[in-house]
């Protein structure tokens, strides 16, 4: 064999000898660089990460801000709770520990997978909420699991405590935790999941002052994930508290006036936009949130056919009805037609082949007894007179179909009908039958009871409308003040001109709407001494024609208005009420002046102006007395210096004191009786000539002090209210 040939055969050649010596080479180098990059570029990554391994950080949850009524009393709370949450830094299989945790936290086991299954892409080492307001049980269970269970953790925070019963519920909204489409708005970037935030009313509107900014706590851990020492904190900044315009004595009246019925009522003052009272039913419980509410409870808020998540004071869009024709007398006047335009209204109007109903066959009508009357045959003609595009500019002016910019999230706009409108919505012009719904507030007409409050409001103040607002802005920092106001589109402060004489007219018509009279819409509402003007309002939910097609159920039924101001000019209330499917306008009316009584009353406490009560008349109560008298026969006949007296008398209820001779007639009238007896009436009267000179008995009370002379002007100082309001069926 020539060992020479095999090896020459078995060389490796030169080129591939070269490729693998560079590889190697390369091999060597990305070790060398991937060295380096671990153990010097990486070198303080990798150290906080060891770190994390051994130090975990506890959320500190911050304490959300409370809310105060208007006079400082607290609406809305915060109690202590504990939350228990999951961390998955453990190197364990969790999934193999949730039947046991669910079993021992009480939860629904799908839903806990479920809860994991949204974290599932988030950090390992951010905690995941499972259960919130955990009970002492609960936290029992998880202290005796603790070798078992590291994974669990507990958290001690606050939770929103809301009034009961649903007070206010429709302003205040409510709490939850923020949601995955939540997270995809801008809004929340700042968010994770877990969080909790305002889902409604002044909890969303103003959630980013309410929550404050959460802490935590540094703790060092063992490889099982037990706590054993601790390092630091980072306190939480609690939330903002916020003072509200509502008064909680008003509200009690509002929601109490409102009842079980579906509606609403919202109470403004209308000089600076302040809300009062803001009710909307059916209402909710805000406290089944705060937790986490039950999927059964949450579906049947959902599904309920009255929409008690719904506030009805912005967000309920209807036809205004008769309310709308204090717009309509505005615009009439203020184009000189109204003044001149008499009608025979012999129930109802029709020029165009299709006859408009009135409520009744009200006879000669002028402007001066349309609005108590609310003659639907005198608005027809007038409106037929103005036409769409002048109802349409006067109402847009005063706000139909606008925001109001209200400080509360979701408000609507309503809706204002014109011929643009029309044809650019429907593609049609517009005809004129339709201008007569339109100016008895039906039609394509929708309006929400705080559009109505304000505009009505505005009216009654010459012309000056404002924004609404639920929370004071003085409380607010400035960059948020403005970012408010401009998030908030709407018509906002607005002052309108209205001729002095034609507001003269069209207030009075409101105050004469609450008087006591034939076809007066809310005559029954009238409250004696108190200057109540305002308007009722009937809006069908169907033609006559359909109506009678149908077995004219209560969802057949109309709603029906009152709006309300005291007093009728410059008024520093207003009142809309919303009745829906209430049948008659004169319900909502009674329900507006009641809330107006409690108003009235309130600021006559305020100014001590109460007219006292009179008390039944108490018979006489027996006191019996020991006295002594000097005696001017002391020195003569050798007596004693003094006679000792003895006796009984009777005190009436207003101080007099009288003797036995006079408790018949006192017993009979009630009244004390000016007669005493023996050595007392001696005694008696020469006291009483020494003390007042005139009297000729003895007051042990102060008599009554004169009441303060009635102002006009001011609700505080009007004549008390009568036990009950007259009552008079209205026509």
């Amino acid at each position: 064999m020539n060992f020479d040939k095999v090896t020459r055969g078995e060389k490796v050649p030169t080129l591939k000898l070269a490729v693998v010596q560079y590889a190697v080479l390369a091999l060597m180098l990305a070790l060398t660089a991937g060295l380096w990059r671990l153990q010097i570029l990486g070198a303080q990554n990798f150290k906080m990460l060891a770190e994390q391994n051994r130090v975990r950080k506890v959320p500190v949850l911050a304490p959300r801000g409370k809310l105060f009524d208007r006079e400082n009393r607290l609406v809305v709370d915060n109690y202590p709770s504990v939350s228990c949450f999951l961390v998955r830094e453990q190197n364990r299989n969790v999934d193999a520990d949730l039947p046991l945790i669910a079993k021992g936290l009480h939860l629904d086991l799908d839903q806990l997978r479920a809860t994991l299954h949204r974290y599932r892409t988030s950090p390992g080492y951010q905690p995941i909420p499972i259960k919130q307001d955990v009970s002492a049980d609960e936290q029992a269970f998880i202290e005796a699991h603790r070798n078992e269970l590291p994974e669990l953790e507990t958290i001690e925070g606050e939770r929103r405590l809301y009034p009961r019963d649903g007070f206010a519920s429709a302003l205040i909204g409510y709490v939850g935790e923020v949601s995955e489409d939540d997270l995809n708005q801008t809004r929340y970037a700042a968010y994770e999941p877990g969080d909790v935030v305002g889902k409604a009313g002044v909890e969303e509107m103003y959630d980013q002052l309410l929550r404050g900014q959460d802490g935590s706590r540094d703790v060092v851990v063992d490889s099982h994930g037990r706590e054993v020492g601790y390092l630091g904190t980072q306190h939480a900044v609690p939330g903002q508290d916020l003072k509200l315009t509502i008064d909680n004595d008003l509200q009690k009246a509002a929601e109490l006036a409102m009842g079980d019925r579906t509606g609403a009522i919202v109470a403004m003052d209308p000089r600076n936009g302040d809300i009062l009272a803001m009710v909307s039913r059916p209402s909710f419980d805000p406290n089944a949130f705060a937790v986490k509410i039950d999927r059964a409870e949450w579906n049947k808020l959902i599904t309920d056919p009255d929409h008690p998540l719904m506030n009805k004071a912005i967000q309920a869009q209807l036809a205004p009805g008769s309310t709308f024709k204090i717009l309509m007398s505005v615009a009439g006047l203020q184009e000189g037609i109204a003044q001149n335009l008499k009608v025979n209204c012999t129930g109802g109007w029709g020029p165009y082949g299709f006859f408009h109903h009135c409520d009744a066959k009200h006879g000669a009508v002028d402007i001066h007894n349309a609005i108590p009357y609310s003659c639907d045959t005198y608005y027809y003609q007038l409106g037929d007179k103005l036409g769409i595009d002048r109802i349409a500019k006067y109402a847009t002016e005063f706000g139909y179909g606008q925001k109001t910019g209200i400080d509360l999230p979701g408000e609507q706009a309503g809706l204002m009908p014109s011929a643009h409108w029309l044809m650019k919505n429907y593609h049609r012009k517009w005809y004129p039958d339709e201008t007569l719904d339109v100016a008895i507030g039906q039609g394509a007409v929708e309006a929400t009871p705080l559009q109505l409050a304000r505009i009505i409001g505005g009216i009654a103040s010459g012309g000056h409308l404002v924004r609404p607002r639920v929370v004071f802005p003085d409380q607010l920092p400035a960059d948020f003040r403005k970012d408010l106001l401009e998030s908030l589109p709407g018509s906002g402060d607005v002052d309108i001109p209205i001729d002095p004489a034609n507001w003269e007219i069209i207030t009075d018509g409101m105050a004469e709407v609450t008087q006591p009279a034939a076809f007066h819409t809310a005559g029954s509402a009238h409250l004696e001494g108190i200057d109540l003007a305002g308007k009722t309002g009937t809006a069908q939910v169907m033609s006559h024609e359909a109506l009678d097609k149908t077995a004219k159920g209560h969802n057949t039924r109309p709603n029906v208005w009152f709006i309300g101001v005291v007093p009728r000019r410059n008024p520093e209330l207003v009142v809309a009420v919303l009745w829906e499917h209430g049948e008659f306008s004169y319900y909502p009316a009674r329900l507006g002046a009641r809330f107006v009584a409690a108003y009235v009353e309130k600021q006559r406490k305020l100014a001590h102006n109460l007219v006292p009560v009179k008390v039944p008349a108490q018979p006489p109560v027996e006191v019996g007395a020991v006295w002594t008298t000097p005696n001017p026969r002391a020195n003569e006949a050798g007596e004693s210096a003094a006679k000792i007296h003895a006796g009984k008398f009777y005190v009436g209820a207003d101080g007099a004191v009288t003797g036995a001779s006079g408790i018949a007639q006192a017993a009979k009238t009630g009244k004390a009786a000016q007669v005493v007896s023996g050595a007392a009436k001696n005694r008696m009267a020469s006291t009483a000539k020494q003390t007042t000179g005139s009297e000729k008995s003895l007051r042990l009370n102060p008599g009554k002090s004169k009441p303060s002379s009635p102002e006009s002007a001011s609700l505080s100082s009007m004549p008390a209210l009568p036990a009950k309001p007259a009552t008079v069926k209205s026509q």
